[in-house]
């Protein structure tokens, strides 16, 4: 039976304390105790011995601690610390094309964005983000030229290309940089340029056009007609007028940009100089029926300048005045020198006005509001372009505010 199994277990586990207890028991018997009572001893010391479970004492096992993986040396920390030094925008991405690490430059450009993000979190552009993924595919670099549009239109190559480092034991770390090469002012310039080229063109083609329609018709129609000679020698003289105009603020234009980085170091009195505009510009007033009134301060009023450049300013935006602001019938000429203020020249007319969306264009080569306008005051369109490129050489500012219906104020702050 299975319980007398385990009762002979017991019993051959229990021998020594079996035998010490009948041995005790016979030494009390021999003691004279009473037999009894020592039977009784003895039955609760065999049952106690072969039926109390002694307690099983067992050993502290530790958990198992699993082996923490081994962290392997990065260098992406050196590669960020290399690349926070530069001035134009720079990212760091992962083999999944998330953004480990940006610049202030980038922060600047893009905003910030959150490390461990997809790049396309920031830029949606269809172009970097098909480069972005050719790179990682190909492990060869790629470049595009993405435009941003906000806050402010810029134009960047942006350059993609990996980079890789290898340790002693022939592991392998690599990433990507993102980089973005401003080229605004380039595309700026460009546009510029192209324009400028175009514009002048135009402007001295009309004149050309006109002068060789006069010269065929005097060699063959008018050959014989000494008055329609004399009418069309006129003509040719207005339009040859024009074209020296135009090829003479353009050497002005040239002349100025060479020397722009130049600071002019003279002192010049603004008060007898506008004198000298004024008076050299009666004549023309007079024709228009304009009045020219100077308002000026006591004493001197110097500022360091050019003299030549500053006449040619402010003879140009008081002509302006008198031959777009005639209606008004007068010009007022104000110097203000006030204690702690800058020198402030301000020519105000009582015209029609300029609508407001024309206002930021005035000093753009060729801009004209209307150019049939313009064409008939026998203007160029550059003439305001030089006034702003004098004033960027004498660290002056052209500050223009104008009302439709009220006139406007050309204001030269020093």
């Amino acid at each position: 039976m299975p319980w007398t199994k385990s009762l002979l277990a017991r019993i051959r586990r229990e021998r020594p304390v079996l035998l010490a207890t009948l041995l005790s028991a016979l030494v009390a018997l021999a003691a004279g105790m009473n037999k009894w009572i020592v039977l009784a001893l003895l039955l609760v010391m065999v049952v106690t011995s072969l039926f109390n479970e002694a307690p099983v004492i067992k050993p502290d096992v530790a958990e198992p601690v699993e082996p923490e993986p081994e962290v392997l040396p990065s260098r992406l920390p050196e590669v960020s610390a290399t690349l926070a030094g530069l001035d134009i925008p720079v990212m760091v991405l992962s083999e999944d094309a998330s953004v480990l690490f940006q610049n202030r430059a980038a922060e600047k450009a893009f905003g910030e964005v959150a490390l461990g993000s997809h790049i396309s979190a920031r830029l949606r552009s269809p172009g970097v983000l098909d480069m972005v993924r050719e790179t990682i595919a190909t492990n060869a670099p790629n470049q595009i030229e993405h435009s941003e549009r906000l806050p402010s239109e810029r134009v960047y190559i942006v350059r993609s290309a990996p980079v890789e480092f290898k340790d002693d034991e022939g592991r392998n770390e690599r990433y990507y940089i993102l980089s973005f090469r401003d080229i605004s002012e380039v595309r700026r310039i460009d546009r510029m340029r192209s324009d400028f080229v175009a514009n002048a063109s135009h402007e001295l083609r009309t004149p050309l056009a006109s002068l060789r329609g006069f010269i065929e018709t005097i060699q063959g129609p008018a050959r014989n007609d000494p008055k329609a000679q004399a009418r069309f020698l006129g003509i040719m003289f207005d339009q040859t007028t024009r074209m020296s105009r135009l090829v003479d603020d353009l050497l002005s234009l040239s002349r100025l940009e060479l020397k722009s980085h130049i600071a002019p170091d003279e002192k010049v009195d603004l008060v007898p100089l506008l004198g000298h505009v004024r008076d050299s510009l009666l004549p023309l007033a007079r024709d228009v029926g304009v009045s020219i009134n100077l308002h000026l301060p006591e004493g001197k009023v110097e500022v360091l300048g050019d003299r030549d450049e500053l006449v040619q300013v402010f003879e140009n935006l008081m002509e302006n005045a008198c031959k777009y602001g005639q209606e008004g019938e007068v010009v007022d000429v104000w110097l203000k020198n006030g204690s702690g203020q800058p020198v402030e020249v301000s020519v105000v007319d009582k015209g029609p006005g300029i609508p407001a969306e024309h206002v930021p264009r005035l000093t753009e080569r060729f801009y004209r509001v209307s150019i049939e306008d313009s064409r008939s005051k026998k203007g160029t369109g550059l003439g305001l372009a030089i006034v702003k490129h004098i004033l960027t050489r004498h660290r002056a500012r052209l500050v223009v505010k104008s009302e439709v219906g009220k006139g406007t104020e050309f204001t030269v702050r020093f």
